[in-house]
């Protein structure tokens, strides 16, 4: 016997053993997760996707880019569905969709289906992720997908062993750094140390650079700032640290067949259609110097007057509102009175400055500001808009924070402040969970009461 593995997308795959298919965090969009282009570039045949049947499907968290109710939406509500979250609200979702066996996965609880047995490990943020152990054929594969490995978990791992196959997450993300790219330090693109002592501990016979298949927009200066480590780059070192072990890349679609002695491409999924050149790489280019706030909202469309309107409510009042909620910070840079100033920047890239006077968990708009400016935040308004009404995530809002200098007396202090105390991040997703697949969940609804609406008046 052996396997058949096929990458759909980003962490997405297909495992396929004796007729009977698996699959893990499978995606069907492109763009996905709002703005993540397909990376090689792809389109997918719905109808054929639509006809498909898995014996079961695997989540491993909950982030929109894994677990997406848009693609789900596309399976056979009878297909058992496998998610490890710690929040019921997701499951729920899911539910409500229509999908009949929806479980709960626990941690060193395998889970068998057909011939494979399916196992979830912890990950290093156990609140959030999961990684995955699968024995097929008498093979053992393991799915990082795209989480750290903490040396206990590894510890555990090792006594799994030996490992024919890790899929393993080849690119680190720089999500936090390009919040703030005035001060954040020029640095040397390298691998994490830990990953090359933890693939040797590991020795997988073969390796595949796995998730991260996506960029953003074509015009997005993310693309040469947010993903440092290349294709190339982690093969070179990789296997210049293991010469025993084999590096593989699956693009969408691609598939490969695993057995006890070898491994060797194999049929294509038919229904990921690759587009263009494959075999493309990320270019990481650290001297890049970021486009304005002003000029990235000229690349939106203009808002609607109600949505203009309900992005100035919420400046003026339900930011004010929301921050009143969160924990107050009894010692750090916002428990003392601090000036902050909003932008938020239209299609025409024009600013509307809002001013709030902060102190703990005191917060009031600041009509006639006072005092030196102590925080400042930049988002376009379409990319605010889309976080209070469509779930619209932190990587793809284009936030900048504090891309000035300050008074010599705020910058001491200042550098030394953590970028996800800005009250915006907080106020948008401090203490927030499912908004993305909520909104994905009451859009597809909204279009099943269109469409059975259009059947009754026929």
């Amino acid at each position: 016997m052996a396997l058949k593995i096929s990458r759909i997308l980003h962490a997405g795959y297909v495992f396929e053993c004796n007729d009977m298919q698996i699959a893990f965090d499978p995606i069907f969009e492109n763009p996905f997760s709002r703005n993540c282009h397909a990376f090689p570039d792809v389109k997918f045949n719905y109808p054929e996707i639509k006809k498909l049947h898995f014996e079961a499907v695997f989540i491993s968290h909950y982030h929109d880019d894994h677990c997406s109710l848009e693609s789900l939406d596309l399976l056979d509500r009878k297909t058992p569905i496998y998610l490890y979250c710690l929040f019921q609200e997701l499951f729920d979702y899911i539910k409500e969709l229509g999908f009949i066996h929806v479980y709960a996965l626990e941690i060193n609880h395998s889970i068998q289906v057909g011939p494979f047995a399916v196992t979830p490990w912890r990950a290093l943020d156990a609140d959030v992720d999961s990684l995955f152990q699968i024995k097929v054929a008498g093979l053992n594969v393991l799915n990082v997908v795209d989480s750290w490995i903490d040396y206990e978990t590894l510890d555990q791992l090792v006594q799994q062993g030996p490992w024919d196959l890790v899929m393993w997450p080849f690119q680190t993300m720089r999500e936090i750094e390009v919040l703030t790219p005035s001060r954040t330090a020029l640095m040397n693109i390298e691998l994490p140390t830990e990953w090359i002592d933890q693939i040797k501990i590991l020795t997988p016979r073969f390796l595949i650079a796995s998730s991260c298949q996506f960029i953003q927009e074509s015009w997005s200066w993310y693309n040469q700032a947010l993903f440092p480590i290349s294709y190339k780059k982690f093969k070179a070192e990789i296997e210049k640290a293991m010469p025993t072990s084999k590096v593989l890349r699956l693009n969408p679609s691609a598939s490969l067949v695993l057995d006890k002695h070898s491994i060797y491409p194999a049929e294509p999924l038919s229904w990921v259609l690759p587009v263009g050149d494959q075999d493309v790489d990320y270019n990481f280019n650290k001297n890049l110097q970021p486009p304005s706030t002003a000029e990235i909202s000229r690349h939106f469309t203009a808002l609607t007057l109600q949505q203009s309107e309900r992005v100035f409510e919420y400046c003026q009042s339900g930011l004010i509102e929301k921050y009143k909620t969160l924990e107050s910070p009894s010692e750090g840079y916002f428990a003392k009175p601090r000036l902050w100033r909003l932008s938020v920047f239209d299609h025409n890239g024009l600013a509307t400055h809002f001013f709030y006077q902060l102190s703990g968990g005191n917060i009031e708009l600041a009509l006639n500001p006072q005092g030196p400016l102590a925080w400042l935040t930049e988002v376009p308004a379409a990319k605010l808009f889309g976080a209070l009404e469509s779930g619209e995530a932190l990587t793809s809002m284009y936030i900048r924070v504090n891309d000035q200098k300050f008074a010599d007396e705020i910058e001491k202090v200042i550098q030394h402040v953590d970028v996800l105390e800005d009250p915006l991040i907080r106020c948008l997703f401090d203490g927030s969970f499912g908004t993305y697949q909520l909104a994905q969940l009451k859009k597809i609804k909204d279009r099943e009461s269109l469409a059975l609406a259009f059947n009754v008046t026929r």
